[in-house]
């Protein structure tokens, strides 16, 4: 296993607020954001074009997330479910493997009620004030991350006036969202810039269909999009045939001409679609 970069401890102090149900991450009294402070070192000269991979669903099943951290590189974004047993010591399991870091944000999908996010997840039938106190708590459950990527979601992030203050809410703590594009109809895309939200959204999840050919598919497609965009950004879960065609997969980007990123090195680098 290669070197892995050392993250910015966590959570730092002058990041954090003590709140009711626990610590949530500000925006630093000299500016300082989560989003940056906690992400990994990348050259800003890097002119290749970059492909960013986020495994979702994190710290559910031990096994599963064991396998993610301990075998791919530290450039694979990873993103826990916030209802995870023993999450602090995935994070730091992650951190420490040089792994950038999400939480997952359960919020309403396209099936509901038949798919249920969760008795936190947020919900179009909620009011502001009880969505935003749902977030509070999948916001508090973990220190050290740099963002939220949506789970499921499909439903409640087409709907704008849903999404503005949960978006809103994140910007205000220093954090960047990445969207998982559960719906072309999704609000965030166009949302985030007028708030000033640090973005980025999901281009293809890999592994719909769990086998190696129906994933190596899509992931010549995230080389295409990149190399015609300048940036892709593809969505995995921690199944073992999606871990090991990954690894294999990543080997291979140098040669391709294509540079292996950060969550955060594709901010506000996606060209709109």
């Amino acid at each position: 296993r290669r070197k892995s970069a050392v993250l910015h401890p966590h959570p730092d102090p002058k990041l954090v607020e003590r709140t009711d149900i626990s610590m949530l991450a500000i925006v630093g009294a000299d500016g300082r954001r989560s989003w940056r402070v906690y992400s990994r070192p990348f050259n800003v000269l890097e002119k290749r074009p970059k492909v960013a991979i986020v495994v979702t669903g994190l710290g559910v099943s031990f096994n599963a997330t064991e396998l993610v951290v301990g075998i791919l590189p530290g450039e694979v974004t990873l993103a826990f479910a916030p209802f995870a047993r023993k999450l602090k010591d995935w994070i730091d399991a992650a951190r420490g493997a040089g792994h950038e870091v999400l939480i997952n944000l359960p919020i309403k999908p396209r099936g509901y009620p038949r798919d249920d996010p969760g008795p936190f997840g947020l919900l179009t039938a909620l009011d502001t004030e009880k969505n935003r106190r749902r977030l509070d708590w999948v916001l508090s459950r973990m220190t050290g991350y740099v963002g939220v990527t949506d789970y499921m979601g499909g439903r409640f992030t087409a709907n704008q006036s849903a999404m503005r203050p949960v978006l809103r809410e994140m910007e205000r703590r220093g954090l960047m969202f990445l969207d998982s594009m559960e719906t072309a109809a999704s609000a965030a895309p166009k949302l985030a810039p007028k708030l000033r939200l640090p973005f980025a959204m999901n281009d293809k999840v890999i592994d719909r269909v769990v086998s190696r050919t129906a994933i190596d598919a899509p992931l010549a497609e995230i080389e295409r999009i990149a190399k015609a965009r300048g940036s892709a950004v593809a969505l995995a879960h921690p199944y073992p045939v999606t871990v090991r065609r990954l690894q294999r997969w990543v080997g291979g980007l140098d040669e391709k001409g294509l540079v292996f990123a950060l969550i955060t090195a594709v901010v506000a680098k996606q060209k709109p679609r």
